[in-house]
């Protein structure tokens, strides 16, 4: 459980420069910097959670406040590779020589790690990286997805489903409701949950989750009716949702 928590809270940090640099257009090989004064961050002021509280939240160079998203994001990373780990660990009888549990365990650190980065750059920016993180991120969980045996069809069929259901509203709407990025995230989260039973539910979660909290918004003041609001964040969250407790819902539901 320390190494899921540890590697998930190193993958987080690398999920915070990875959208720094996404949206700032820069190389991913670029050493990391300050994004205010620009100064390169040396390796021990680049350590998950630990330098951010020894720094207290400021560039050790110009003195400015370091954004809470970067520990809060490598925090809560590693607690979900934790739960990852506990939901397929098999009573922690996990041993090296089960190659395809641990390559299940590594799929889903990575499907979650696809589904925080599609949370945060839609929270901010209302955009959907199609190109640049979808398309790759659905090839390689098909990929890996195919070597663990899943049944071909089944991932087709889900996959269909899942960038079907929005394609279908995006046409109607001529792109009003929904954007393309939106059918790039079906087509990947149908290939991640690989059962279109749990790609329903994740669908139906998100509707659910994204309809209370734009009434909640509403009623605050914060939105108006008809405002934009970035469903990938939802769609991020249900499916993770779905990830761990699909199973569970079913059968809660049936």
């Amino acid at each position: 459980m320390i190494f899921s928590f540890c590697f998930g809270a190193i993958i987080g940090s690398f999920i915070n420069s990875l959208i720094w640099r996404l949206h700032e257009n820069k190389s991913i090989l670029d050493r990391s910097c300050c994004p205010k004064c620009k100064k390169k961050i040396a390796w021990y002021d680049n350590i998950p959670v630990l330098s951010f509280i020894i720094l207290h939240g400021k560039c050790r160079y110009c003195k400015k406040h370091i954004s809470w998203q970067y520990p809060i994001v490598e925090i809560i990373t590693g607690i979900l590779f934790v739960v990852v780990y506990l939901n397929n660990s098999q009573f922690f009888t996990l041993q090296i020589t089960d190659y395809r549990l641990l390559i299940t365990i590594f799929r889903n650190w990575f499907i979650i790690s696809v589904m925080i980065i599609v949370f945060i750059y839609d929270l901010r920016w209302y955009l959907i990286l199609l190109d640049k993180i979808i398309l790759p991120a659905s090839v390689i969980v098909l990929v890996v997805n195919l070597f663990l045996g899943f049944n071909w069809l089944n991932l087709l069929f889900s996959a269909i489903i899942g960038s079907g259901f929005f394609l279908i509203q995006f046409l109607i709407s001529k792109g009003k409701w929904i954007g393309a990025g939106d059918i790039g995230l079906g087509l990947f989260i149908g290939l991640a949950l690989a059962r279109w039973d749990y790609l329903i539910i994740a669908i139906m979660l998100a509707y659910v989750l994204g309809s209370i909290v734009g009434v909640i918004l509403i009623l605050i003041g914060r939105k108006q009716w008809g405002s934009q609001m970035p469903f990938g964040v939802f769609l991020a969250i249900s499916t993770i949702i779905t990830i761990f407790w699909g199973e569970k819902i079913l059968a809660f539901l049936y």
